[in-house]
Order: C-alpha cells, then sequence, then structure tokens
C-alpha cells in the first residue's frame, strides 16, 4: 500500500511517517517544499521517498498524483499558526485552500482511486458558548481567526469533493495536539523551550506568556497519527469526525505541569505581544463518534507529553 504525505516534514507529518513505517505494510512518500526543513525526517530519510512540491502550483501537484499514484493520501501542510494568519490573512487562505484544490483536481484528472484524510481543526468552532461542551461535530461553525476560515473552507471543500465527484475524503477536526517536535511558535512548545532555556542559562528567570485563562483539549500528536490511520482505514468517506482527548486544560495548568518538572525558580509575565485580537475561551472535544466508528482513545498522559516536549527541548537546545 502506497501512502503520500504533503506537510512530511512538518510536526505531524514526520510523526505519521514514523507510524506508517512502524506498521510494516506501508510504502511511505512525503511532499516538500524547497525551504522546508528536514530536520524532523533526517532519521527516516533512508526509508522515505521525498517529492518537492509547491502544493499551490497546479503543474507542480499534477506531477506528484500522476507519479506518485497514491493509495492513501494524508494531507496535513498548511499554515497552521493561528497569530501568523491575523498577519497574513490573504497567505493563509489561499495557502490552505489552494493547495487542497490543487490536490483534489489531480486526483480527480489522473483518476486515482484513493481515500484523503484532510486534516481540519477544532479551531473552526471558535466561539464556543458553555453549554455547548464538550463540542460535537454537529456545533455550529463560528470561526473567529482567518486560519479558522481557511479550515472551514478546506473542511466543506472536502464534503463538497465528495458529493460532487465521488473522492473518498474523510475530514478529521483534530482538537490541540502537541508533543516532541511541535513547533516554537505553539505554546506549550514555547513554554517548554523557555523553560528549557532558562535552565541553561541561555535566558533570564522569566517566563513570557500571554492569556494564560483559555482553555484547551490537549492529546499526544503520537496518539493523533494513530487516529489519521484509522479515519481512512475506519473511516466513513464524506463524513466528519473530532480527534479529542475529552478533557480541557487552562493555559495556566499547562505551565504549571511543565513548571513541575523543572526545579529552577522562574518568574511569570504576560507579554502584551502574545495576546490575540479574539482568541477561542475553551476547546473541549467530545471524539465519542470517532471513538465509536473506529476504537481509538488516546493512550498517552498528558502528563508524559509534557515531560517528553520538555525533553525534547533539552537535548535540543545541548545541540
Amino acid at each position: 500500500m502506497k501512502a503520500l504525505i504533503t506537510g512530511i516534514t512538518g510536526f505531524a507529518g514526520s510523526h505519521l511517517a514514523e507510524y506508517l513505517l512502524s506498521r510494516g505494510d506501508v510504502e511511505v512518500s512525503g511532499s516538500y517544499r524547497l525551504r522546508s526543513r528536514m530536520d524532523h525526517i533526517k532519521h527516516l530519510s533512508n526509508q522515505l521517498t521525498l517529492v518537492e512540491c509547491e502544493l499551490k502550483d497546479s503543474h507542480s501537484v499534477n506531477q506528484l498524483i500522476k507519479e506518485n499514484r497514491p493509495d492513501l493520501i494524508f494531507h496535513l501542510a498548511a499554515q497552521s499558526f493561528v497569530p501568523t494568519s491575523w498577519n497574513s490573512p490573504s497567505d493563509t487562505l489561499m495557502n490552505n485552500t489552494v493547495s487542497q484544490v490543487n490536490i483534489f483536481e489531480a486526483v480527480r484528472k489522473y483518476e486515482i482511486d484513493c481515500k484523503i484524510q484532510i486534516a481540519c481543526s477544532s479551531e473552526e468552532y471558535g466561539l464556543v458558548y458553555p453549554e455547548e461542551t464538550p463540542i460535537k461535530e454537529t456545533n455550529p461553525l463560528r470561526p473567529l481567526s482567518p486560519y479558522a476560515v481557511s479550515k472551514v473552507t478546506q473542511d466543506y471543500m472536502g464534503y463538497q469533493y465528495y458529493q460532487s465527484y465521488g473522492l473518498k475524503v474523510v475530514r478529521t477536526r483534530t482538537f490541540n495536539h502537541t508533543g516532541p517536535r511541535r513547533g516554537e511558535s505553539f505554546v506549550t512548545s514555547n513554554f517548554a523551550k523557555q523553560i528549557a532555556q532558562i535552565e541553561l542559562g541561555i535566558m533570564q528567570p522569566t517566563l513570557y506568556v500571554g492569556n494564560l485563562e483559555a482553555k484547551r483539549d490537549f492529546t499526544d500528536v503520537r496518539d493523533v497519527v494513530k487516529a489519521y490511520w484509522l479515519a481512512l482505514e475506519k473511516g466513513d468517506p464524506g463524513d466528519i469526525y473530532n480527534i479529542s482527548s475529552g478533557k480541557a486544560f487552562a493555559i495556566n495548568e499547562m505551565l504549571q505541569t511543565l513548571l513541575s518538572f523543572s526545579d529552577v525558580k522562574i518568574d511569570i509575565e504576560v507579554d502584551p505581544e502574545r495576546l490575540r485580537p479574539s482568541d477561542v475561551e475553551i476547546l473541549l472535544g467530545d471524539s465519542s463518534k470517532f471513538h465509536a466508528k473506529t476504537g481509538w482513545a488516546p493512550e498517552i498522559p498528558f502528563e508524559q507529553t509534557m515531560a517528553d516536549l520538555l525533553h525534547y527541548w533539552r537535548e535540543q537546545l545541548r545541540k
């Protein structure tokens, strides 16, 4: 079986590649851009087929799909950092929507009989009222950022191409996921890196934060990529599934968990630059539909995820 991962050099993409290779029954290919960093997949390079491809360019995508002819496509590539979408809304919308259109059109053009998982996001739910939690797939979508709007577009595009052309698209709305290799721009990884820097004397013992009151549903990325596999193995094309732990932690609780693994005295200071124009107060997911369909449930405890993330940054900074 042949699997193609877009965004294979990224956080989730690299973990998905590891998981698929560990199965022993999947031939893994991945697309990357010329400026992509290869750090996350360097240890896998001799087991992968990597193809340079600019997903916003239809000709480049056509060549990728025509030559690869995958049985499974995991479409993870995206501009996925919410604050960046405020600064570059048009680039975020262009990148996330046009890339997906090009993939779908190439699959149609070359009549590829494959299943496609598209990585949608809990950010699509946006403004969620307390009585609406935990959030089910049927909850209204009230996006609060350009990134969230781009993901709503990807989501509905997946549904439209399934209904209009019969493409076997499964949509997954993944809630916050983290773990080793998480980009330092994301809150869990940013805090972990700051703690590691303070421990090593690289920065003063003051940790800078944004909104600590927001509540998020965190799942370990290593559990999430197993869910992506199951979405295509057992999920119904055209359907949408939440992927979440079903537990919400305030950002401050997450921070305190990370701090509990360090012996260094650290002060906390709010940085106004880290506050968003509008923020989602709570994202708590209900993944019972996905569990009922596939049997999936997260296995890695939150505390273990945080410990592994902090260890990752300690190792990175010592290199």
